[in-house]
């Protein structure tokens, strides 16, 4: 009886498993790439303060006057710093000595610039003593600058920042033949970072350019009064733009130089004066307004200024503004450079 009811009650045999369908199941949808970030970079010329502009220090937060608003309207603003923060050192043998107090850095600050290039012909006006006080004071107040260095190493090193995620590196040189040799740096020697040592100026480009997305450097040279770049100018532009240079930017003419593409790399060759202690080869100026996607810059703006009798820099408008426009745009054609790329075809559906 109990294996009738164990037969009776057994369960019917299991149904066979389906087999495995050969046809995988709809991906997720990968998520979008993050649109580039368009930086906005901003670039003047040569500061200092003296005479007239050291006397604008009594109120640092108003020195560079009504143009502030401009320059801290970008992500990323430079000069290049044309002097020596020193009380100290002997003055050099040469014809002019720039130099002032830490106030200036407050100044900097408080007109919204970023980082300053310290690679030019004044920083050791005071000698290795004034250029030592000088990298203190701008470590003392956290303020980035470029260019010069405790020695060789640090002289050649970039400044490297993150802006709105992307790795920028900034570095600079001088190519102004005055008292080169003894001021260029060593080991152990202070000293500016020099445009004639090519080998190590290029190998400093090609090692920022394994480190940063974006690979900015500022340069000292070119001819006083001249608004034509000249051949080592050039040729060295064009060394830098091989290594990795996505932008190109200089200033000591005492005047502007032209813009414009070297093949993918954008040259701004000469910004002239700024905020400038007197008379000089020109009043003409300006700030140059980039904006950069990736490696490229994709739009350029100049906003035309003069000298002003402070020594502040002024806006142009209306038809001054337009005929600096005008002849900037001009110079374009001495400096060899190309006007913008053109935009790829669109692209038909």
């Amino acid at each position: 009886m109990l294996s009738l009811g164990l037969a009776g009650c057994s369960a019917p045999p299991a149904a066979p498993s389906p087999a495995p369908s050969s046809i995988a199941p709809p991906a997720s949808p990968a998520a979008p790439s993050p649109a580039p970030v368009d930086l906005r970079l901003a670039f003047a010329g040569d500061v200092h303060f003296m005479d007239r502009t050291a006397a604008l220090l009594k109120n640092p937060a108003t020195a560079f006057g009504p143009i502030a608003p401009t320059l801290a309207d970008a992500d990323l603003t430079i000069v290049n710093l044309e002097t020596a923060i020193t009380s100290r050192g002997t003055p050099e043998p040469k014809t002019y000595h720039f130099r002032t107090t830490p106030v200036a850095i407050d100044a900097l600050k408080a007109a919204g610039i970023d980082a300053v290039s310290i690679a030019n012909n004044h920083t050791l006006d005071y000698g290795r003593v004034g250029l030592l006080d000088t990298l203190d004071a701008l470590s003392a107040a956290s303020y980035p600058a470029f260019g010069a260095g405790r020695n060789a190493d640090q002289a050649y090193a970039p400044w490297i920042t993150t802006v709105r995620g992307v790795r920028v590196a900034v570095l600079g040189f001088s190519q102004v033949n005055e008292l080169a040799s003894s001021w260029a740096p060593g080991p152990d020697r202070p000293g500016v970072a020099m445009a004639f040592d090519t080998t190590r100026a290029i190998a400093a480009v090609t090692a920022a350019r394994r480190q940063a997305d974006l690979v900015i450097v500022f340069n000292h040279w070119g001819d006083e009064a001249s608004s034509c770049a000249n051949s080592a100018q050039k040729t060295f532009a064009g060394k830098l733009a091989a290594a990795g240079a996505d932008v190109i930017v200089g200033a000591h003419a005492h005047t502007l130089q032209g813009s414009g593409w070297l093949g993918s790399t954008f040259v701004a060759y000469g910004m002239a004066n700024f905020l400038w202690y007197g008379t000089s080869k020109s009043t003409e100026t300006g700030v140059l307004r980039l904006t950069v996607r990736g490696r490229s810059v994709v739009g350029t703006e100049f906003l035309p200024a003069v000298v002003s009798d402070t020594g502040q820099p002024k806006l142009l408008t209306g038809p001054a503004a337009t005929r600096l426009s005008q002849r900037y745009a001009s110079l374009r054609t001495c400096a060899a450079l190309s006007p913008p790329p053109s935009a790829p075809p669109a692209q038909t559906p």
